[in-house]
């Protein structure tokens, strides 16, 4: 059940930081105005609070992981919501970063 709300967590995070990248973005480099730079900073506010929530209670452990979920939901954001077409290699480098998050975040360790 940790790791199930745990990758939730980090589903929810990704959703926040990039949506609220994608904001800003379109707020400022597609002259959207201020009231969508405005929700994205406020989505990667939330962001910032949501990575409190996780389990595990190292944030550099944490960050790190959840740079593999950045890289992999970029991707997916891009494919949904920017029509964009990933080759090979940018799925190959994604599913990397997947098992980083996995060996990072899940894999046993002794109690030290």
């Amino acid at each position: 059940m940790t790791v199930i709300r745990s990758l939730l967590l980090f589903a929810l995070a990704a959703l926040a930081e990039i949506g609220g990248a994608w904001l800003i973005w379109q707020g400022r480099r597609e002259n959207r105005g201020l009231w969508w730079i405005a929700a994205g900073v406020v989505a990667l506010g939330a962001y910032g609070f949501v990575a409190t929530l996780q389990p595990d209670a190292n944030f550099g452990r944490i960050l790190a992981a959840y740079g593999g979920v950045f890289v992999a939901g970029s991707l997916g954001w891009a494919v949904v919501v920017d029509k964009f077409h990933p080759d090979r290699w940018d799925l190959v480098g994604a599913a990397i970063c997947l098992v980083g998050v996995a060996v990072i975040m899940y894999a046993p360790r002794s109690a030290s």
